[in-house]
């Protein structure tokens, strides 16, 4: 392998990134319209929705996880393969939030009358803030680390 290949693989792995980025928005704005169908949802187009944006998340996930393997083995670079294992590891728990932060919208449109609600709400909203700053930090230490071999 040459360093070359080494660069492509690192501006695949950004690419990755930055796909996941317009999934996301993908994934909200569906969500914000199928919220839109409400009270008689249209559980169908949404499910769908989901359906699709899990392929695209399932995608992603596996070509990172082929760009973490061929990091440490072929370019001997555990430091950043370790760096790509944390990060897939805070994308899942950002999905995961994302999921119940939908549900716990859901709920309040739903039910108005549940004060409970929209603290629900605002706690899983600083559940995902602090997710994505750890994400940034993972992310800054990856291309830290990628750039000094330069």
């Amino acid at each position: 392998m040459v360093p070359t290949d080494f660069k492509a693989l690192i501006q695949r792995f950004y690419h990755l990134q930055s796909e996941r980025v317009e999934t996301y928005k993908l994934f909200e704005e569906g969500h914000e319209a199928y919220l839109r169908t409400g009270p008689h949802y249209d559980f169908d187009h949404y499910r769908q929705l989901v359906h699709e944006i899990t392929q695209a998340f399932v995608g992603i996930s596996n070509e990172v996880l082929q760009i973490k393997g061929k990091l440490h083995h072929d370019f001997d670079r555990p430091d950043l393969s370790e760096h790509i294992e944390k990060l897939q590891s805070k994308e899942k728990q950002k999905l995961e939030l994302t999921a119940k932060l939908q549900l716990a919208r859901q709920r309040a449109q739903d039910h108005p009358e549940e004060e409970d609600c929209q603290e629900k709400i605002q706690e899983i909203k600083q559940e995902i803030i602090k997710n994505k700053e750890a994400l940034s930090e993972i992310m800054q230490d990856f291309k830290y680390d990628s750039e000094e071999s330069d």
